[in-house]
């Protein structure tokens, strides 16, 4: 059984992304960072959502709610990562790296080039 909590909606991706530039917010705080926001009832009950979820916690400050996520950015992050890789790359992180070096917009810097040579070489000597 996957610990893995439930896949977020496009909203809910923004709010976890305000809340994860500021480490923790109150819902006033989320809605000042929201793109188009939707109206605050509208954003206490996707807090609510996020906390049941398992996305968020929450703690009592001065009578309001200040969110917090339940896991850290890395960590989402790369579970994240693992959905689009399986979603649109069949599983195949070569194919992924492939797609976005082959881009209009992929420009590495010598520095980048020589740090996903490492990443390359130990990989190979680590049996990955």
């Amino acid at each position: 059984m996957s610990t893995r909590p439930p896949e977020l909606s496009r909203r809910e991706r923004q709010i976890m992304d305000v809340i994860y530039a500021h480490e923790e917010a109150s819902a006033a705080q989320v809605l000042e960072g929201l793109p188009d926001p939707p109206s605050y009832s509208a954003v206490r009950a996707l807090l609510a959502i996020l906390v049941e979820k398992g996305h968020l916690k929450h703690r009592s400050e001065q009578g309001r709610y200040i969110y917090s996520p339940t896991r850290r950015r890395a960590r989402a992050g790369r579970s994240a990562l693992v959905r689009v890789l399986e979603t649109f790359y069949e599983g195949s992180l070569e194919k992924a790296v492939a797609a976005l070096l082959q881009g209009a917009d992929a420009r590495l810097s010598p520095d980048e080039l020589q740090r996903l040579s490492e990443l390359i070489e130990n990989a190979r000597k680590e049996g990955r």
